[in-house]
């Protein structure tokens, strides 16, 4: 009986050894410290497909690192970057809307953040040929931005992020295939600015597709949000699991697995 229990013991020790865990990266912007995650997967196969996770306007939360350990389970690596950097992380809204406010204005920053946590991927194990970036809200934005920017990656997913930009900006080809999940009923985006995205994506004669769900404002996809659809911004449990499944539909066409 002995035996048997330390056998069994040493299996659960080994089992829980094998599962892919959250691992805190440091790496740098210049003299600015970077605090990202990173996360093998649980199966490793030869096209190690990559998937950046951009977070929202707070910065790295439970919702972005609970996405990579879900990836990483479905068989990607991931990274989760971090853009504000040690020292500038929101105390609340007021800062994150703030933060946020400046790399959407400065989006050459905000690309370049997004590169550098890009790199990170890559050296966790990616291949720099395969690899999709998503986002939450500011995140969704950034993802779009990585579009723009024509970094190196198969597609970038918007989940309820904004799409605008400077109507000053030039609208250029655009390669990478764009999915962007947005609520129905978000009150952050207006119909002017919807409009003027989906022109640029056909401007940029891009491959892009647009869901809308039903009864979805704001942040829908993160359970931290709450339940209260007046307040703009709120969970919803069908469109977070329906986005879920047309993002997985996304990556099974755009990367090589």
């Amino acid at each position: 009986m002995k035996n048997i229990a330390l056998f069994i013991l040493g299996f659960v020790l080994f089992s829980n050894s094998t599962f892919a865990q959250l691992k805190p990266v440091k790496y740098s912007d210049g003299t600015q410290v970077l605090n990202g995650f990173q996360i093998q997967p649980m199966k490793k196969n030869l096209q190690k497909p990559g998937i950046l996770i951009l977070p929202a306007w707070k910065g790295i939360d439970k919702h972005a690192k609970t996405t990579a350990e879900t990836l990483a389970k479905l068989g990607y690596y991931a990274f989760v970057a971090d853009i504000y950097g040690a020292g500038n992380y929101p105390k609340d809204n007021a800062e994150a809307g703030q933060k946020a406010g400046f790399y959407k204005t400065n989006y050459k920053e905000y690309q370049k953040r997004i590169s550098l946590a890009l790199q990170q991927l890559i050296k966790s194990g990616a291949n720099p040929d395969n690899i999709v970036i998503m986002g939450y809200c500011f995140g969704g934005t950034g993802a779009l931005e990585a579009a723009r920017a024509h970094l190196n990656v198969k597609g970038v997913v918007s989940f309820h992020g904004g799409l605008g930009k400077d109507a000053s900006r030039p609208t250029e080809p655009i390669t990478a295939k764009i999915l962007v999940c947005h609520g129905a009923d978000d009150p952050y985006e207006s119909k002017e600015e919807i409009t003027a995205f989906q022109q640029e994506m056909k401007d940029s004669k891009a491959d892009w597709q647009m869901v809308y769900y039903a009864n979805a404002v704001h942040a829908f996809t993160d359970p931290e949000a709450g339940n209260d659809n007046s307040k703009g911004a709120a969970y919803n449990e069908k469109a977070a699991k329906r986005s879920f499944e047309h993002f997985k539909i996304f990556l099974n066409e755009v990367l090589k697995k």
